[in-house]
């Protein structure tokens, strides 16, 4: 087995280039993976903490390492959301902790044909109900005693004209504007949405779904009254559609919670109800408008964004020593470092971990503003303010990948994070006062075995909770993470918390 290379040499490279030398390519790569798997696995324990040897103090020892923690907040975060992921749209009002959160949601709806028309082609419209606007029902996160407020407002076209997704992709930061005119308003509250709604013809029900009445409005009235017959009618085509309506700007005004939705679901569409006879017979039924992905070449896909506004007081970006605030994405981070890692000696590192705790709050609002599902850990590049890469050995042990190349392979993506084995995911516990809290155990046990045997440099880690992982010198690569949009928020002990230490635990045997 070849000798592990430094952090900064990048493994891949090193071990293609010896191997073009005395064998073919397809054999080269094969010996590559077999090589580099087997280069991961240090003279460390890879099972749990709970089956650790036990700390004897003769034979295995443990010791408790500093870290120095300070606040950090994502000031423009460029997470995009695409319109067939989950989207979230509410307004958190009340959290003393981490102050106050807009989502807003702007979609465009349209037909699903073009030139379109209602019903059949030979049905006769008789008259026209209602136009509602439904949203998919995928889970809430907040105060669900609280009902939202929802309205609905038409994106106006604005100077800069179409914010087709076609031309654009937007970050969570963007918004475009709407013309003030209210279409529609409903208070929803979410603890009724599982109950099944029966559609007017008893034929049609509809079960976890938001739907906001429109009938009312200018903008119901013009939909009843196209014709697709006309050669300037919105109905003709998809370009001449969106010069109608521009999309829908989706918003809450009141509450206390985040609601998660899926624009793309069957559930989530724009209804106009009517009223058609054919062959004699008279019934009520409905066309839908969706959110376009890939109806033809016809239709463009669907313009949406997912806006989200944190208004954070003075205590989360400034916060008392020993606290720090880990809200999830858009969010913010802590910087970690633990300078005792450059001066310990060689030793057999059986269990290396980063244990991050709760500090409690108020136990009500600790539990349905509730922490994140899942922390990870990153560390500085070398060299550069302002770049990041993902830790080494750790993330996934039975995946060769290596922080330093540039191409590919800079991250375990082909099975992604052993969350099992690298942790990070939430926990319950009682702290020392019988207090129930939320922690997290990382592990780092192999970063540190080769710190201390390697002498690796020893970085500086960053710790948050991402919807996605960006890597700006991986332009291409967007990773998705386990969290949520928005969902969870945590006060945590820092590094000098007198009672709620964040600390590098290593289990160990001297050599």
């Amino acid at each position: 087995m070849p000798t592990l290379p430094n952090k900064k040499q990048p493994i891949f490279i090193k071990i293609i280039s010896v191997q073009k030398r005395i064998l073919p390519i397809t054999t080269a790569i094969f010996f590559f993976f077999i090589i580099i798997t087997g280069c991961s696995k240090l003279d460390t324990t890879d099972i749990g903490s709970d089956l650790l040897p036990a700390v004897d103090n003769i034979n295995t020892f443990d010791t408790l390492l500093t870290i120095n923690s300070t606040q950090g907040v994502f000031t423009l975060d460029s997470t995009k959301v695409a319109n067939t992921e989950d989207q979230v749209v509410g307004k958190i009002t009340t959290d003393p902790l981490f102050g106050t959160t807009a989502a807003t949601l702007y979609a465009q709806f349209k037909p699903t044909f073009f030139p379109f028309f209602y019903g059949n082609a030979s049905d006769t419209i008789v008259g026209f109900d209602s136009v509602v606007l439904c949203l998919s029902y995928k889970g809430f996160w907040g105060d669900s005693t609280l009902p939202l407020q929802f309205q609905v407002k038409e994106v106006s076209q604005g100077t800069g004209g179409l914010w087709d997704s076609i031309y654009q992709s937007k970050t969570v930061n963007y918004f475009p504007q709407t013309n003030g005119s209210v279409l529609g308003t409903a208070q929803v509250d979410v603890r009724g949405l599982r109950n099944t709604f029966i559609y007017s013809n008893h034929k049609d029900s509809a079960v976890n779904q938001v739907r906001i009445n429109l009938s009312g409005s200018a903008f119901a009235n013009l939909l009843y009254t196209m014709d697709s017959a006309s050669a300037t009618s919105a109905f003709r085509s998809d370009s001449l559609f969106k010069l109608f309506n521009n999309g829908l700007a989706i918003l809450v005004t009141g509450g206390n919670g985040l609601l998660y939705t899926n624009l793309t679901d069957s559930s989530s569409k724009l209804e106009v109800h009517f009223r058609r006879k054919n062959a004699g017979v008279l019934d009520t039924t409905y066309s839908a408008f969706r959110v376009a992905t890939s109806f033809g070449s016809s239709i463009s896909p669907s313009a949406t964004v997912d806006n989200i506004i944190r208004n954070r007081p003075a205590q989360v970006t400034n916060p008392a020593p020993g606290e720090i605030y880990l809200q999830a994405t858009p969010g913010t981070y802590a910087n970690l470092s633990i300078p005792a890692l450059s001066t310990i000696s060689n030793r057999i590192i059986h269990r290396a971990e980063i244990i991050v705790e709760q500090i409690p709050n108020n136990p009500v609002l600790d539990g349905y503003m509730s922490a994140p599902s899942y922390l990870y850990l990153d560390q500085k590049d070398t060299g550069t303010t302002d770049k990041w890469k993902p830790v080494y050995y750790d993330l996934n042990p039975s995946t060769a990948y290596d922080p330093d190349y540039k191409t590919s392979y800079f991250y375990p993506s082909a099975s992604g994070v052993d969350f099992g084995y690298f942790g990070g995911f939430v926990r319950d516990k009682n702290d020392v006062f019988g207090n129930p809290i939320r922690y997290y155990n990382i592990n780092i046990t192999r970063d540190v075995q080769q710190i201390v045997t390697k002498h690796a440099p020893n970085y500086t880690f960053r710790l948050y909770a991402p919807y996605e992982v960006i890597y700006p010198q991986h332009t291409a690569d967007v990773i998705p993470f386990n969290n949520r949009l928005a969902y969870g928020r945590v006060k945590v002990g820092g590094g000098n918390n007198a009672n709620y230490k964040m600390r590098l635990r290593i289990v160990y045997s001297k050599i």
